[in-house]
């Protein structure tokens, strides 16, 4: 079964947040290969950002706990953080459901076993990878340096294949 992207118009709150925070930015598209700005909040309050991960491979996943097709990924998530984490993968999945989802994370982390890292990115985080294409979820796998070297839109045992693949490929990529 193939589950097409969703489109995080909902609930309506973030939808109105996310329209002022781009129209603020200017709606700009991301540029160059490698991104080491903009930074989320994890669950312990705890920031980060993507050069903290240089020396990894990285995939950022944006998800919310109410997409279906999230939901779907998640499982797929799980079992590659598991596979690969001795070989230096970092899964970290950024949540982008509005305030309202919030409060629904640790049962999300609970349900599907996660045991990776979940987070709150900053706005000027969501703008640079989302400001051309809100759908979710929204998966990025950076190399060790930390250049983007894939991007996948929405879920399906197709982008899981491709997911497998560019995770695969960074891992074995010689330093």
């Amino acid at each position: 079964m193939t589950y097409r992207a969703i489109n995080f118009r909902r609930p309506a709150v973030a939808t109105l947040i996310l329209l002022i925070c781009f129209l603020a930015a200017g709606c700009t598209k991301r540029t160059g290969s490698s991104v080491n700005s903009g930074s989320w909040t994890l669950e312990n309050n705890q920031r980060a950002k993507l050069a903290d991960y240089k020396g990894k491979v990285l995939v950022l996943d944006f998800y919310a706990t109410w997409c279906e097709p999230c939901r779907v990924e998640t499982p797929h998530l799980v079992q590659l953080q598991s596979k690969y984490a001795d070989k230096g993968l970092q899964v970290v999945g950024l949540n982008v459901g509005g305030e309202d989802d919030r409060a629904q994370v640790p049962g999300f982390a609970k349900e599907f076993g996660i045991q990776y890292p979940l987070a709150f990115p900053d706005d000027d985080v969501v703008d640079q990878y989302l400001s051309d294409d809100q759908s979710i979820p929204q998966a990025f796998v950076f190399d060790r340096d930390g250049n983007l070297v894939k991007r996948l839109i929405g879920y399906s045992p197709q982008s899981g294949a491709e997911l497998d693949d560019a995770v695969s490929a960074a891992i074995t990529k010689p330093n």
